[in-house]
């Protein structure tokens, strides 16, 4: 590979471009317009023969236009005579989708990782899929990585005596416990059961929070529903100091109207996956960036190096 050329959707420019800063290579540039019948046209701006290509573009609200945008870019670099087209997509949006759960519905988290592919993507770079077995779907390398790292490092900043990590449910626990593990802390579980898209019963928290401080941490924020229901029943049990966190700060809906009603959350954590518009920037909220992360992966995949090898074996 002679070279890397990295291009962004228009989904997030700004952790594009501050990948690329990282990476001491200039984000080239890219035309999305949109033709009079609505449809969607793209046009890579910088010649990509025989290079290395990345494509940065979260699948984020609008998601179905992003996602186009970034199939139509693949396209593009495709016939452009790229060496390598990696799609670099900090957040999947379509995960959740990861199995037949009712009738007659599509397993869309497969399909997309087709549609990827089809569209000329010879390897994925994403982040904290909500569903690790998504990995599975795709027919090409897949390099999930995490940001449990750069969300430790920020609370390794304080004292964490007398605390503990909180996963709001049962799939989450494992990355809950990696996490515990990188600040040396113990860990609990809620029992979470989900009874719409917005809503969610906890019924139980395994592990003992009386009187502790809290971290909790879920791999995404979207309608706050389940950080709510965790936070009641963390009451109950009169714990301290409580902070919240996240890969994925999506925060769509009545999120933020939600969060900003707890006044006894401390910090909410999150990174820079999907871009934070100012309005939902609540006072106690941190945005750690994904963007060193991301560009050491790509200079690593570029080079041929090892990705698994920027974190811990327990991952």
């Amino acid at each position: 590979m002679n070279r890397i050329v990295v291009f962004s959707g228009t989904a997030h420019p700004r952790l594009a471009a501050a990948i690329c800063e990282r990476l001491t290579t200039e984000l080239s540039p890219s035309q999305t317009s949109y033709f009079s019948n609505n449809c969607l046209g793209v046009q890579l701006k910088a010649n990509c023969r025989e290079a290395d290509v990345f494509v940065v573009q979260p699948l984020v609200t609008p998601v179905q236009e992003n996602l186009m945008e970034l199939l139509l870019m693949l396209d593009a670099a495709r016939g452009a005579s790229a060496a390598r087209i990696t799609a670099v997509i900090p957040h999947y949006a379509y995960a959740r989708s990861d199995k037949k759960d009712a009738p007659r519905i599509s397993i869309a988290a497969r399909l997309v990782a087709d549609l990827l592919v089809t569209s000329g993507a010879s390897r994925v770079l994403t982040m904290t899929l909500h569903s690790a077995q998504v990995h599975g779907f795709f027919s090409v390398p897949v390099d999930h990585m995490n940001a449990l790292d750069v969300l430790a490092a920020h609370f390794r900043q304080r004292s964490l005596e007398n605390t503990i990590v909180v996963s709001p449910d049962l799939g989450n626990a494992k990355q809950a416990t990696h996490f515990a593990r990188r600040l040396n802390l113990p860990v609990a579980a809620g029992s979470k059961q989900r009874l719409a898209d917005d809503r969610v019963s906890i019924d139980a928290i395994v592990g003992d929070v009386t009187g502790k401080n809290v971290i909790v941490i879920d791999d995404e924020i979207a309608n706050g529903g389940t950080i709510v229901e965790i936070l009641d029943k963390l009451r109950e049990r009169k714990v301290k100091r409580i902070s919240v966190a996240c890969t994925h700060g999506l925060f769509t809906g009545s999120a933020i109207a939600r969060l900003r009603a707890q006044p006894d959350i401390d910090e909410i954590v999150t990174t820079d996956t999907v871009p934070m518009e100012e309005e939902k920037r609540l006072p106690n909220m941190h945005v750690l960036s994904v963007a060193p992360l991301l560009a050491e992966a790509i200079r690593r995949i570029h080079l041929g190096e090892s990705v698994s090898d920027m974190f811990d074996t327990m991952d």
